[in-house]
């Protein structure tokens, strides 16, 4: 029996359906249809199986998860199987009922998504109407449903003046947790990383308010904070190093190491439909890959933090370089170093407009 630990952590993208199109969405630039969604029965044999092997915790994502009906049966299933399991949703879909439905089926937390707290601003980066006042009134059912709430800010140079304002909004609601997270820049954030990418000036002021607010804020509340790449020295551990610490499904079924994995050409990526997850976490070549440092080149291979951030982001190495394998380019030691440099220089002047995130998008655009 292999040693190796099991994930910590199953993210489980029910549905690419969503009534909101963020320019940044971690969702592939080619959506999964409905039609091609993994069903209920699979969905709940695959939670079963993640508990047998060692998870402890099942995120459910999208897209909206809520646009699924049958969202409360696979709920169910995780608390049965004695998963945690945290709700990932923008909120616009959720009404009392079908919260107090959740709530019932076994729901222990709900992470709530916000694209701003200025409500034009955040209705415009969506794409929907009318959407940041319904997130308010969600996270008011969340707390008075006595479920634990996370707030999630996605910050970019097009709202990242208004961060104490976000930071406020969450001791508004009782919220436990803040999570403060930069763009990263593949898939839909690489299509507009012009129009979202924020000045230095503008990140190092943000980072300098988080730590302060941290400080002042200890023990009331978390504050996590997830940096862009582009002004670092060094790469930072992609979901932990690649399948390392979590498993990610997508609507379709496949098995992925990170959520952005089906960018990558040339992998074939194993079905829940026809492969266990436990075949899949211990011996699929596409997890094998870039697991751990055997795979490594130099300067990766010889780096004292080789087993700190594993290489960085694979995904983010192909999408500026054209080669999964190579360092990723926020190390200050990847010979690719000067791509991020140069997209740094280019920014400036007034943001293009989004291309949003819809079928056909980046190809229409």
């Amino acid at each position: 029996m292999s040693t190796l630990e099991p994930p910590l952590a199953l993210l489980a993208e029910l549905t690419h359906r969503c009534p909101l199109q963020c320019p940044y969405c971690s969702n592939p630039l080619e959506l999964d249809r409905a039609s091609g969604e993994l069903d209920t029965a699979n969905w709940i044999r695959v939670l079963a199986e993640a508990a047998a092997i060692g998870i402890l915790q099942v995120h459910f994502s999208g897209g909206e998860p809520t646009a699924r009906k049958d969202l409360p049966a696979i709920v169910r299933a995780a608390a049965e199987s004695g998963l945690y399991s945290n709700l990932i949703t923008s909120g616009v879909l959720l009404d009392e009922r079908s919260l107090a439905t959740l709530v019932e089926a076994g729901l222990d937390h709900a992470q709530l998504s916000f694209q701003d707290v200025e409500p034009a601003n955040a209705d415009r980066i969506g794409g929907f109407k009318g959407g940041h006042r319904r997130k308010l009134e969600v996270a008011r059912l969340i707390k008075a449903a006595g479920l634990p709430l996370t707030l999630n800010f996605v910050v970019h140079r097009q709202n990242l003046e208004r961060l104490p304002q976000m930071i406020a909004l969450g001791l508004d609601f009782g919220a436990q947790r803040i999570e403060i997270a930069h763009v990263q820049y593949y898939g839909w954030g690489l299509v507009n990383r012009d129009a979202l990418l924020p000045s230095r000036v503008q990140l190092d002021a943000a980072t300098e308010e988080v730590e302060t607010a941290r400080l002042r804020l200890k023990g009331r509340l978390v504050i996590d904070y997830v940096v862009p790449d582009y002004y670092a020295a060094r790469p930072k551990a992609c979901m932990g190093g690649w399948a390392r610490r979590f498993i990610n499904i997508t609507p379709a079924g496949l098995a992925l190491p990170c959520h952005a994995a089906q960018s990558l050409p040339g992998f074939d990526f194993p079905s829940v439909r026809t492969h266990s997850l436990a075949d899949i976490w211990q011996s699929s070549p596409a997890f094998l890959r870039f697991r751990g440092t055997e795979w490594m080149a130099e300067p990766c291979r010889s780096c004292e933090r080789r087993e700190i951030d594993w290489g960085g982001c694979r995904c983010q190495a192909f999408a500026l370089t054209g080669d999964a394998a190579r360092t990723d380019p926020a190390c200050a030691l990847s010979p690719d170093h000067g791509v991020m440099e140069a997209a740094v220089a280019a920014r400036g002047g007034e943001p293009p407009p989004f291309r949003y995130r819809r079928i056909g998008a980046v190809e229409t655009a």
